[in-house]
């Protein structure tokens, strides 16, 4: 694929959208434009955004919004780009490419679409925070610090999962959330799709490898190009952990190889 397409990069949920400032060096160092548009009432600095919590105009995002959200970016464009998200990103990218709106996709660590799940533990123990049952879907969740070391950084030093709370936490919507096991979240698996490349890690807590297997599973159309990699050692903090560098020379390799 020519490297001078552009790259919509889409960020996921609970993190701020410059967790992508190195992804977006690294890629225009080879070649390519690149977007990486916060999500609606997010356009702030990440303290300045937690700092707001509870914050009602956060609270009432939803994901079949922020994929129209998305698909308007992609549609502005002169051409089709390729689309990179991550988790919930992740899982917007695979229903962008099924609207036809990208020459490409990549999922990294995708939430999975409605109808794939597992009871693992550690997924359940995840989510169960963000989905925020018996609270007011009017508020905000913001992850404590014990939970973001779970959900987002295990297996990292103490002061880089500090570091990286800080630098990237921001509250989030619950009804995003819990918009990923309804309708707004259906793939049809089994139609026609651009190159779509899912990733997953290893030591994922919050979207073990299994479950991203599985999301890879499920497409059935034979003559479209999906293909699925586990990279051993990455949790769900994959983009900021020392061997993103790593992930994304494998990616390049990919889209270079369409």
């Amino acid at each position: 694929m020519k490297n001078n397409t552009a790259i919509v990069f889409i960020t996921g949920a609970f993190v701020h959208h410059s967790c992508w400032d190195e992804w977006k060096k690294y890629f225009e160092s080879k070649g390519y434009t690149t977007n990486a548009s916060p999500w609606p009432h997010k356009n702030a600095p990440a303290e300045t955004l937690r700092n707001s919590h509870p914050n009602a105009e956060i609270a009432a995002n939803r994901l079949s919004s922020l994929t129209d959200y998305y698909a308007s970016i992609v549609k502005a464009l002169p051409e089709k780009p390729i689309l990179i998200g991550h988790s919930i990103g992740g899982l917007i990218v695979q229903l962008l490419l099924q609207k036809g709106l990208g020459a490409a996709g990549v999922a990294i660590h995708p939430v999975p679409p409605q109808g794939v799940f597992t009871f693992k533990f550690s997924f359940l123990k995840a989510g169960w925070g963000p989905l925020g049952f018996f609270t007011s879907t009017k508020k905000t969740f913001l992850m404590s610090f014990r939970q973001w070391q779970y959900a987002f950084t295990n297996g990292m030093d103490c002061d880089e999962q500090k570091d990286a709370y800080y630098k990237y936490l921001v509250p989030e919507s619950k009804l995003i959330v819990r918009d990923t096991i309804t309708r707004a979240a259906k793939v049809n698996f089994e139609n026609p799709h651009a190159p779509l490349l899912l990733t997953s890690g290893s030591t994922d807590h919050t979207i073990p490898a299994s479950l991203n297997y599985a999301n890879y599973k499920k497409y059935k159309h034979s003559n479209s190009v999906t293909e699925y990699k586990e990279f051993e050692g990455r949790n769900h903090f994959v983009l900021g952990q020392p061997t993103w560098r790593e992930d994304a020379d494998y990616i390049l390799n990919w889209l270079n190889e369409l």
